[in-house]
């Protein structure tokens, strides 16, 4: 195992994973390879591809480092650490703005009406409402844990 892991650089279970993804992948693709839009899902796979990692990810990246140093300060000064209080809603919120964001932009609205019988508008609205409940209920735990460290003496 130890070989393995100095060689391969991780554990098996990793190389397993990949080795899972890389097969389902392409089964997608051989799924594509007839449908005459292949090359624009590959256009738009490479430019999502292409903007996350030049874009997003240097983005959160930054704000995270920023989080995580204003936390750092804060707990220096013996309060409850509020990273993981913002971090959970915002993976939360681009979560479901991920599997939201068709019925948000309202792409695909005719057939979404012809297929249910409603229009896309409440998707927006639904969308916020779970980013308010998110940060709402993260807000709501931090301030508990800093009333009961605070009560208790706790840090």
């Amino acid at each position: 195992m130890t070989r393995f892991t100095t060689v391969y650089g991780a554990g098996p279970g990793h190389l397993l994973l990949l080795v899972a993804g890389f097969a389902v992948a392409g089964y997608a693709a051989l799924l594509l390879l007839d449908d005459p839009s292949a090359l624009r899902i590959l256009v738009w796979f490479v430019g999502v591809a292409l903007v996350h990692d030049v874009v997003l990810f240097p983005l959160y990246s930054a704000v995270d480092r920023a989080l995580t140093t204003v936390s750092g300060r804060l707990r220096r000064h013996g309060r409850i650490p509020i990273v993981n209080h913002v971090r959970l809603p915002l993976l939360a919120s681009g979560l479901t703005l991920l599997v939201f964001l068709p019925g948000i932009i309202r792409q695909g609205e005719e057939t979404h009406l012809a297929a249910t019988g409603f229009d896309q508008q409440p998707y927006a609205t639904a969308w916020l409402l779970l980013v308010a409940v998110f940060a709402g209920t993260s807000a709501l735990v931090y301030v508990l844990r800093s009333a009961h460290a605070a009560l208790t003496g706790d840090r």
